[in-house]
């Protein structure tokens, strides 16, 4: 049978829902028959094998165990889900102290049982923290992890479909970059409208300037949108967007979205954020991001929030001050973008 890779792909926190979702995906996709499923929480982990063993899947070798070093041992590929969800009334920022601590012993747990892993992808909120967390104590190289910023551009060209009504390959390039949170800055220099900058429709009769700042505002919401919804946090879209993010490392079609990925040069300095990517067999690489003066200032206010998160977790004592990464992660003194 076809598989993009035999390489072997961990999905943690494989027994909450968007682990669960991660897992029948990258089935579905035949990205591999070598899957691991991990969770510390064993009945609701057995559950979740049980199901998809019961789907016939062929050529399929899915474990699952709850020994995060049996889990890790020989991974090339990783997706890890296993944060705490964010519930009604939270941010993700709400998140940080818990999952911060969760990323720091993952990245830890990396570096002793698979320092040979190809690619991680990380999406446990406040993702551009934990993914960075992750990066710095696993020792890899940036463009080794990557975080999941995709959604924020989905949930953009979702929002310009209903409003245009058309369909939404007719939008393309939309974008978000910065954080992955309420911080985030949402373009609209990147994206044309039935192949018209959207630039140009703002402020018309089409798009009013009001309606579009509305707009904003229901993308950077678009999670809270969901909990409220549905009762509990978005699970499909990240999981779909996650394995197609790990499909594109492990050598498929190349990722069309932004991805979190860790950037350092002279205006962004030792940060994990959103930023013009492009993720394939080599890993993650970026480009700078140019936008109007308006987009650049609502980018500088994303990063300077989301140093606001990582100096927090560097008084937290999960991650030592700057000056000292190099010594835990040589990796993280070169510049990128």
């Amino acid at each position: 049978m076809n598989y993009l890779t035999e390489d072997k792909l961990v999905i943690v926190g494989a027994a909450g829902m968007i682990g669960s979702n991660m897992a029948q995906t990258a089935i579905m996709m035949r990205l591999t028959p070598n899957i691991c499923l991990y969770d510390p929480y064993a009945p609701g982990l057995e559950g979740v094998a049980e199901e998809l063993l019961q789907c016939g899947f062929e050529g399929l070798n899915l474990t699952y165990t709850s020994d995060i070093k049996e889990a890790l041992t020989g991974a090339k590929y990783i997706v890890n889900s296993g944060g705490a969800a964010r519930k009604a009334g939270m941010t993700r920022e709400d998140l940080l102290k818990g999952n911060a601590a969760i990323a720091e012993e993952f990245g830890k747990n990396v570096k002793e049982y698979c320092p040979d892993v190809k690619h991680i992808v990380v999406i446990f909120n406040p993702a551009d923290i934990t993914g960075l967390i992750t990066l710095l104590w696993s020792g890899l190289k940036p463009s080794q992890v990557s975080t999941l910023a995709a959604l924020d551009s989905t949930r953009l060209r979702n929002e310009l479909a209903k409003w245009f009504k058309i369909p939404a390959d007719n939008i393309v390039n939309s974008r978000t970059y910065g954080g992955h949170g309420e911080q985030m800055a949402v373009y609209a220099s990147t994206t044309s409208i039935d192949g018209k900058p959207l630039t140009e429709i703002i402020g018309t009769e089409s798009l009013p300037h009001d309606e579009w700042e509305k707009m904003k505002v229901r993308v950077i919401q678009g999670g809270k949108n969901i909990i409220d919804l549905r009762g509990r946090s978005s699970f499909q879209s990240p999981a779909y967007l996650s394995i197609e993010m790990i499909a594109a490392a492990m050598g498929g079609q190349p990722f069309r979205w932004p991805v979190g990925t860790y950037v350092n040069n002279s205006h962004f300095s030792h940060i994990m954020m959103a930023m013009e990517t492009k993720v394939d067999a080599n890993g993650t690489t970026c480009t700078p991001v140019n936008g109007t003066a308006e987009e650049e200032a609502e980018l500088e206010s994303s990063y300077k929030h989301l140093c606001k998160l990582r100096d927090e977790v560097i008084a937290m004592g999960v991650m030592p001050p700057i000056d000292q990464w190099s010594k835990i992660n040589p990796n993280l003194d070169a510049t990128t973008c």
